[in-house]
């Protein structure tokens, strides 16, 4: 299994904390949490969020991620774009970064930053993934933040990028919640544009054994259930857990649950292999 969507270092967004204390721990701890994480809900591979990084050091702010991801077999770092630092210098900096192996996708932090995906300050970064063949993740929908802007996060921006740039594989993150139906046209309308599970159930161990909260979470899945199939694409939606917003193991029994059995090999493992492993064979099922 593949889960494309974790965090293990804070994202230093603005208005947004560490998401979760245990970001806050040395990087041997995180590594070892992760691990369990992972083997608790039988997955083999993560995709990890780096950090919105200004320093031309570290461009795609990965190096808190790479530092963990080293102690974490199977993990990956996916690196940040920045669109308020896009001169010359500082993508040539995120190209080698780039070009060392370091990342397999981009991301973007839509309504945290106030920037549609269409601002001439992600292009230079549409560039870097339409030329080294890496997915393009956008945070949609919900925030987490009281200074995020969500007529930013809303997915409908996406298209108009999907156009184009029609060579970029675009990923719609957390099927950007609450407008799923408006997402899942997005991916039925464009073939460039897929769409991660990702952050749609929150909560610990004790929210998810609550009545109310699965009350709610039945909501959620209803209208999960509702866009996947409307969209008509199961080729194109991907599997996430948004660690440690969720635990691993309850957040793959909760996809499960909702997204019908026949689907979740694609879900759970062939969708992420074809987008995010095209060119690494070695990266197999190990079902």
């Amino acid at each position: 299994m593949i889960d494309m969507h974790i965090h293990a270092v804070p994202p230093q967004l603005p208005g947004v904390g560490s998401l979760n204390p245990c970001l806050r721990l040395p990087p041997e701890e995180v590594a070892k949490l992760i691990q369990d994480e992972m083997r608790s809900a039988g997955i083999q591979y993560v995709l990890s969020m780096g950090s919105l990084s200004s320093s031309i050091a570290d461009p795609l702010g990965i190096q808190s991620t790479l530092r963990i991801s080293s102690r974490v077999p199977g993990m990956f770092a996916i690196g940040i774009a920045n669109p308020e630092h896009n001169d010359a210098a500082f993508i040539r900096a995120a190209e080698s970064q780039i070009l060392e192996g370091k990342v397999v996708a981009l991301k973007a932090y839509l309504g945290y930053l106030h920037y549609y995906p269409s601002d001439v300050g992600y292009h230079p970064y549409y560039k870097l993934a339409e030329k080294y063949h890496l997915p393009f993740i956008f945070h949609t929908g919900d925030t987490y933040s009281p200074e995020a802007k969500l007529k930013f996060a809303h997915p409908l921006g996406i298209d108009e990028v999907a156009v184009d740039f029609p060579n970029v594989s675009f990923v719609i993150a957390h099927v950007g919640n609450p407008w799923m139906l408006d997402a899942a046209e997005i991916v039925y309308k464009n073939l460039n544009v897929w769409a991660d599970l990702s952050g749609l159930f929150i909560g610990d161990q004790k929210d998810f054994n609550d009545p109310d909260w699965r009350c709610e979470a039945e909501s959620i899945g209803k209208r999960l259930k509702e866009a996947f199939d409307y969209s008509a694409r199961p080729n194109r939606f991907l599997y996430g857990s948004d660690w440690p917003l969720a635990p691993m193991n309850i957040y793959r029994q909760m996809i499960r649950q909702t997204i019908p059995e026949n689907f979740h090999e694609q879900i759970f493992f062939e969708n992420a292999q074809r987008l995010f492993f095209r060119n690494q064979l070695s990266i197999k099922n190990p079902r």
